[in-house]
């Protein structure tokens, strides 16, 4: 393992430049930008071999993108926010034609207001598209999570678009150490790019035809079946990508002292970390709280969180997003995975805007938890009320 001081963006680019797309298509939009950047002078400076295709928006930079994936290339695009918005009806369509198509998001809250900071708004509002999402939490996970989900997409029983998400700013911007694995190692783990099918004037198909209410239904059961035949891909190549890289990915979800956790965190991305320094002071204190990560929240874990949270008292979700006029969505997702367990389901809602999130927060969500206390926006400011 050699491990190197990189921006968060710069790790993806490099990783994205080992997976080796044979076109890129992107937009540049804040925190996103530094990724497409990077790849614009790898390949300009002939270190990959593929076509950088500049566009007028988001939405041609996924249309752009489905034509490539169609034609029978490995694709790559990335964007934000108000960008995945834009790209809104061409997500549906990249998912619905079953292309494998692998999209960063450097997750950017969602207007109105404008703001560029981080929560998870943009991805979470796309949870109903078909694309895979994963969460990281730090540069390294999310260095590791382009690479694999390339090896999930492309597999002929998945065939599905995936989003890899890494918090905006939070990650996206911030120096750590990673391992970027080599390019024979990389090479090996993924093999050559072979499409299931693809647009052949010799051999003409269609993708994304019109489908009359005959059809329709059973494209959508298909669709459905393949996101949840992922969960076992993810599985079987995250062990396999363990056992060529030395940190296993097998499991969707993760646990942190859980194992003895009368109360649990639930939560995604960047603020696991936090979360996971918060709980160290709390079990130096004698408190008994764990944390439960969860990396792949399409497909959801469902049986993998209830089983996880089995024995705990109490369970705190913190969602950076809103389902605004319910709760938080992985809030709504971790209660239904645990329907019928009897273990209160608490949401926070928190950190929206790029608010901060620190560890005297964390325990306080964990002291209004074991007091019954929750289903509410953390934080509140009254005085702006």
């Amino acid at each position: 393992m050699t491990l190197q001081i990189m921006e968060g963006s710069i790790a993806v680019a490099e990783t994205v430049r080992l997976c080796r797309p044979q076109v890129i298509s992107a937009y540049p939009i804040t925190p996103q930008t530094h990724i497409v950047e990077g790849l614009a002078s790898i390949v300009a400076d002939g270190r990959l071999d593929a076509e950088y295709i500049c566009v007028d928006s988001e939405f041609s930079a996924l249309s752009c993108c489905i034509g490539a994936s169609a034609a029978g290339s490995r694709v790559y695009s990335a964007t934000t926010s108000q960008g995945l918005a834009l790209m809104g009806e061409v997500v549906f369509n990249a998912a619905g034609m079953r292309l494998p198509i692998v999209m960063s998001i450097a997750n950017r809250a969602i207007g109105a207001p404008l703001s560029i900071w981080n929560d998870q708004q943009d991805s979470i509002m796309m949870r109903d598209s078909g694309w895979l999402q994963f969460y990281a939490e730090d540069n390294q996970e999310a260095v590791d999570l382009h690479i694999l989900a390339y090896k999930i997409c492309e597999d002929h029983d998945i065939l599905l678009p995936a989003f890899v998400c890494f918090d905006g700013f939070i990650l996206s911007h911030v120096f750590e150490p990673v391992d970027i694995p080599s390019s024979d190692e990389v090479d090996k783990f993924l093999g050559p790019f072979a499409p299931y099918q693809r647009l052949d004037v010799k051999d003409p198909i269609s993708f994304g035809m019109y489908a009359t209410p005959e059809y329709y239904l059973e494209f959508r059961y298909e669709h459905d079946l393949a996101v949840y035949r992922a969960a076992d891909a993810v599985s079987r190549y995250g062990k396999a990508f363990g056992e060529m890289f030395g940190r296993d990915y097998a499991a969707l979800v993760e646990g942190y002292k859980l194992e003895d956790a009368d109360v649990a965190i639930v939560a995604m991305g960047s603020i696991c970390g936090t979360t996971k320094d918060a709980i160290d002071e709390m079990r130096a204190e004698g408190k008994r709280v764990g944390l439960l990560k969860i990396r792949c929240f399409r497909p959801f874990p469902s049986t993998d969180i209830a089983k996880a949270l089995a024995h705990v008292n109490t369970i705190a979700v913190l969602d950076k997003n809103v389902s605004l006029g319910a709760k938080g969505a992985v809030a709504i997702e971790v209660k239904e995975a645990c329907y019928g367990s009897c273990i209160p389901v608490y949401d926070y809602i928190l950190g929206l805007g790029g608010r901060d999130v620190c560890k005297q927060d964390i325990k306080k969500i964990v002291e209004l938890a074991e007091k019954g206390t929750g289903d509410m926006f953390y934080g509140l400011r009254e005085e702006l009320l």
